[in-house]
């Protein structure tokens, strides 16, 4: 079998595919002292219900929220830097572009290595690679010193140029080696081979920030594997959707800080296609976070750059500056604090606010029992009716309703003067208000309407919110997929091996030589190639696509456009001139006119494993016989409470089925509200119609 294991802050989701077709799965709590042990504790119980053992697993496939919520709890390790003579504030000063415009009180997030920790080296590169200063070696030495003596864990080398000329990083990097032994060393020429000072800086710098602790924790899920047998090769979801050999992750964490939420993008892109909805915005409300990405015209949305550590960590275009910015390919997703576990409180005019704090799973939200004490989301759906009361991932965590209840009483309905139901209800719609912010960021705020796409609702908490967030959005589809609460690790069983590489190439596309362009493209290509041969895989499995950063002449940002394949000739070029032009329109709004000059700034090569690798395919339910019976939920002040009929997945068919209705499965619960219909399509997604959408 194949095993796909996606950690998130809340729950652990484990889905395994036999190569018969037949799927078992696990969903259990978070251990968030050590999310391995979780994982070594479910695989036993899985194996037995599959009647086998660990020796039967060829492949383990794998996405964390690890390195993520290092830098959202700044719990990464004591990292330092060292640059170039005159560069030690880049991180300080960014692009000087904020996310707020007109909050005079708003603050840039605070670096991740304080001031005393960035260490100034002599030396200078010029931008033809040509050593315009040598390196001062007795300098080096003395920082070597001070970093001894300030027992950093991990240090970033970014200076000057080096992307076009990587010796002076070097021979840094092998002096640091040599007498600091132990200390974890991110070089930006292997990290992100790119002009761009404070790009290179930045993302080198989140790379050494996370870079021990996700070693660890790889190290560790290695050796817990080990121990039930489970000797299959481990490969790691990277945010742009393409898998990595742990090893490769041990040395570039940079490149899956968004692992989980791009599995889920990938699951949801193979219901695109299998389905026929080429427009489909997808919805992924966990336990800590929800997320939202898009897909139009059956492709996903991806970028160069995305930043993460802000109250909405998202990949735009045109908002830049909230967070901690890496610049690695990525799948377009925007990310709020908004899941389940997210905390309830009032702020000090009176009103109720939700997250961006998390119970997450310990001690988690008051109705799990396990200390919480503190409101969240889950606590008012369960209030709301809308949780199975006999507890979650199939029974396997019980809840406490009266214990929820009586918590938002005190804490929010009696302070705010309401009912506890009109309180959870509110608490349930201030959640999809918080929601929509993620969703519109990758549509309305780019020019799409939101009302011609279909939303895809999956996650534990995602089928629980999905209808009223489309409704109150306009949208008039919403689709639950199978398995909805366990649907990224679904989505990594049908990743491919992917990695990206990148070289700067500054040249205006009408005074460019051609035999370059192709030369440098060819290297690319060598160098990728050569990448996934050494993981295993043969010539006629890599399919290569190539792609180019392009602006016009005098820019300074840049869009990334398809290259052809083949040799580039004149006419290739004016294509990607087209393509420039047309992607400037869309993002922009308008494009330059005739005579304007181009200018390519990178280029970029893509390797991908195109086959041998199973595809994501839909199983039907078994049919649970006549609905379950009945349980009374709460849908707002005009309709109040309404004896709801309970029913499985199974229990639908292609007949319409009008709401309310509840439709339990053991890792989530799809709410279909009052005036909306379901029915089950032949793939066994419930396919939900919201009526009364203008």
């Amino acid at each position: 079998m194949r095993i796909g294991i996606d950690v998130g802050g809340t729950f652990t989701d484990i889905v395994a595919i036999a190569d018969d077709g037949e799927v078992a799965i696990r969903k259990v709590p978070s251990t968030v002292d050590d999310y391995s042990r979780a994982i070594a504790e479910a695989l036993p119980i899985l194996f037995a219900g599959s009647d086998c053992s660990g020796r039967a697993v060829r492949e383990v496939l794998h996405a964390t929220t690890v390195a993520t919520n290092a830098i959202l709890q700044r719990i990464g390790a004591r990292t330092a830097l060292i640059t170039t003579r005159g560069f030690r504030d880049v991180l300080e000063l960014r692009r000087m572009r904020m996310p707020e415009m007109y909050n005079w009180n708003w603050d840039k997030p605070s670096d991740l290595i304080e001031r005393h920790l960035r260490f100034e080296l002599t030396e200078r590169i010029d931008a033809r690679g040509q050593v315009v200063v040598a390196l001062d070696h007795a300098e080096l030495k003395a920082i070597i010193a001070r970093l001894a003596a300030e027992r950093v864990e991990s240090i970033a080398i970014c200076l000057l140029n080096s992307y076009v000329n990587s010796a002076h990083e070097r021979i840094v990097a092998n002096a640091l080696s040599e007498r600091l032994p132990g200390v974890a060393i991110s070089i930006s020429s292997e990290i992100l081979r790119e002009v761009k000072e404070y790009e290179r800086t930045a993302t080198v710098v989140v790379n050494a920030y996370v870079l021990p602790l996700v070693k660890r924790y790889i190290d560790g899920l290695a050796r817990s594997l080990r121990t039930i047998d489970v000797a299959a090769p481990l490969m790691i979801m990277q945010s742009n959707g393409g898998m990595m050999t742990a090893g490769a992750c041990s040395t570039r964490p940079a490149y899956m800080i968004e692992s989980g939420p791009a599995a889920g993008v990938i699951a949801s892109h193979a219901v695109a296609v299998a389905e026929h909805v080429p427009d489909m915005i997808t919805f992924d409300m966990g336990g800590t976070t929800a997320k939202a990405s898009i897909i139009e015209n059956g492709q996903m949305s991806s970028a160069s750059e995305y930043e993460v550590g802000s109250s909405l960590s998202v990949v735009s275009r045109l908002i830049k500056g909230g967070g901690h910015l890496i610049r690695v390919p990525a799948i377009d997703i925007a990310e709020v604090g908004a899941g389940g576990g997210s905390i309830v409180w009032l702020d000090a005019g009176g009103a109720m606010q939700i997250g961006p704090m998390s119970a997450g799973a310990s001690p988690g939200p008051v109705c799990y029992g396990l200390g919480g004490t503190r409101v969240t989301t889950s606590d008012a759906n369960l209030v709301l009716g809308y949780i199975n009361p006999a507890g979650l991932a199939g029974g396997g965590l019980m809840v406490n309703r009266a214990a929820a209840e009586e918590a938002i009483r005190t804490s929010v309905a009696q302070p705010l003067h309401m009912s506890v139901a009109d309180a959870a209800y509110g608490i349930h719609l201030l959640a999809n208000s918080n929601m929509m912010r993620a969703v519109r960021s990758v549509s309305t705020e780019r020019g799409r309407d939101v009302r011609k796409f279909s939303l895809l609702a999956f996650g534990g908490n995602g089928p629980i919110h999905g209808c009223q967030l489309a409704r109150s959005l306009g949208m008039r589809e919403v689709i639950v997929p199978p398995h909805p609460g366990l649907f990224s690790a679904m989505g990594l069983l049908s990743a491919k091996v992917e990695h990206h590489t990148v070289a700067t190439f500054f040249h205006q596309t009408h005074e460019l030589s051609l035999e370059a362009l192709n030369a440098a493209y060819e290297t690319l290509q060598t160098e990728v190639m050569d990448l996934l041969r050494r993981e295993g895989f043969s010539e006629q499995e890599i399919r290569v696509t190539r792609l180019a950063d392009v602006r016009y002449a005098g820019q300074s940002f840049e869009l990334t456009v398809p290259v052809q394949s083949g040799e580039v000739d004149a006419e290739a070029v004016r294509a990607i001139e087209s393509a420039f032009a047309a992607e400037h329109k869309r993002t922009y709004g308008h494009r330059g006119g005739d005579g304007e000059a181009y200018a390519l700034t990178n280029l970029r090569v893509i390797g991908e494993v195109a086959g041998g690798r199973e595809g994501f395919r839909a199983r039907k339910s078994a049919s649970t016989g006549p609905h379950r019976g009945s349980r009374s939920a709460y849908f707002g002040s005009t309709l109040g409470w309404i004896e709801t009929p309970v029913i499985g997945r199974g229990d639908l068919s292609a007949s319409v089925a009008h709401g309310p209705l509840l439709i339990d499965e053991y890792d989530s619960t799809a709410v279909i509200p009052p005036r909306c219909t379901a029915r089950l399509d032949p793939l066994d997604n419930i396919r939900i119609n919201i009526q009364g959408v203008s």
